[in-house]
């Protein structure tokens, strides 16, 4: 058995539904699971002294594309929209290594833990025809040596540009071959019990890179199957164009047509819903992965994010993926999400606490998680610590529940705790050797840029 105790913690937010905040508390967990917090101590074997320390629920990311990680900041990109981005980077991508997702995953991954994310859903959909066979394995190899708590998906793409789609023909696969590795993975990985540290998702990439056969099929193996639907969807108007064009319908009307709507399936993006789109959301709680900083990179939009809250459509937040963010920080989506929607919709905007309980409770739910999200006695022990009495937060901490919003961090929060048990300590993780993974991981990148033609 293992027991940690945090003890005499100055203030917990719990993010529950009572929006409970705990003062000078101890919380006391055993194999990974809460199951106290109030006044009374125990024995632990480690004790960890809380009282100069905001302590908040593990963020939980509902939408990334950890192999992008190894493909930031390239000047060749950066001033394009979604489509010719992608054309650009599927070149690069389609030289992706068993290594590269590995290592890639581990930085992606480290990032998030650092900056507070406990829970990471990650979106792969670049299989390139040769070495691709066990990318998603590689995921989970790289999660479990982090710690991280992980949602991987088996992504996908079918239709290439000789078919009218995006993708080059070298990372499409057949619809047989595609579900046929579904199915594989999740017998091997899905856990869909309480405190599971491995689930698998559907996620074929979007619609102008999939045909309606894998998007119709993959939903019947999900249901039968027990597990959660996603895609990308209403990112852009290029989408919204490309799908009228070839369907005659709107994206979210193609998706319901091929099954994909209901409480077991979410939407990254969702930028160009209309009025009765967003009234369906809310009326089959089909749900959003909200990626600011993402969606202002690639100018795709601005999500109609108060809206949604207002009717009652399940979001998350995320960071998406990291070529088109720049980093795997979701302290910082917060932030970002906080300042846009106040621009944009002023008084109408969500506070700092929505948006913190967007990242923790709304995020959990889009995974189909009621473990994780929230503290409280039997939920997982999945926390971050924020020690208020560093110098960046003089001033800026009378209000703990919105500061992460209003104020953000600018450095990487003090504690994570996964299951449990530390995965991050004063900035530095625990499960690897930073300098080692860093140093593999930029040879790793220089060799996948030097294959994709980039100099």
């Amino acid at each position: 058995m293992s027991r940690l105790l945090i003890k005499n913690i100055h203030t917990l937010i719990s993010c529950d539904d009572q929006d409970t905040i705990y003062h000078h508390v101890n919380l006391y967990a055993e194999n990974g699971v809460i199951h106290s917090i109030g006044p009374q101590s125990f024995e632990a074997d480690q004790v960890i002294d809380g009282s100069h320390y905001f302590v908040y629920p593990g963020l939980i990311n509902t939408h990334h594309h950890l192999y992008q990680t190894f493909t930031r900041n390239l000047p060749q990109v950066q001033n394009l929209e979604l489509f010719d981005w992608l054309r650009t980077l599927y070149e690069i991508w389609k030289e992706l290594t068993p290594d590269a997702i590995y290592l890639s995953s581990l930085v992606g991954m480290g990032e998030l833990i650092k900056n507070g994310c406990t829970t990471c859903f990650d979106h792969h959909y670049v299989f390139p025809h040769s070495m691709s066979h066990n990318f998603i394995d590689k995921q989970f190899e790289a999660a479990d040596t982090l710690g991280m708590r992980m949602h991987a998906s088996r992504g996908s793409m079918s239709l290439s540009q000789k078919d009218g789609g995006l993708p080059p023909d070298s990372v499409v696969q057949t619809v047989d071959e595609i579900l046929a590795d579904c199915e594989r993975l999740v017998k091997k990985y899905h856990n869909p019990s309480p405190y599971a540290m491995h689930q698998i998702v559907f996620a074929p990439c979007s619609p102008f890179s999939v045909t309606k056969e894998l998007l119709r099929d993959s939903a019947k193996l999900a249901r039968k199957l027990g597990v959660r639907l996603h895609t990308h969807l209403a990112e852009t108007l290029d989408e919204e164009r490309f799908t009228l064009e070839k369907t005659g319908m709107r994206p979210l009307e193609y998706m319901a047509s091929l099954g994909w709507i209901g409480q077991d399936v979410w939407f990254a993006h969702g930028i160009h819903f209309n009025d009765e789109e967003l009234h369906i959301l809310a009326q089959t709680q089909t749900g959003v992965a909200h990626c600011p900083i993402s969606n202002m990179k690639l100018s795709s939009g601005i999500a109609r994010i108060p809206e949604m809250l207002k009717l009652g459509v399940p979001v998350g937040l995320a960071v998406d993926g990291s070529a088109s963010n720049d980093g795997s920080n979701l302290l910082e989506e917060l932030r970002m999400a906080y300042l846009l929607h106040r621009l944009h919709a002023s008084s109408e905007a969500p506070t700092g606490y929505e948006l913190l309980k967007m990242a923790t409770k709304g995020s959990a739910g889009l995974l189909g998680r009621m473990d994780i999200g929230t503290l409280a006695p039997y939920k997982a022990c999945d926390l971050f610590m924020v020690d208020y009495e560093k110098l960046e937060l003089v001033g800026a901490t009378y209000d703990p529940q919105s500061a992460l919003a209003t104020i953000g961090l600018k450095q990487p929060v003090d504690y994570t705790i996964i299951a449990g048990k530390i995965v991050s300590q004063n900035g530095k993780l625990l499960g690897i050797d930073e300098e080692k993974i860093s140093s593999m991981a930029r040879m790793e990148v220089s060799q996948l840029l030097k294959k994709g033609g980039i100099k």
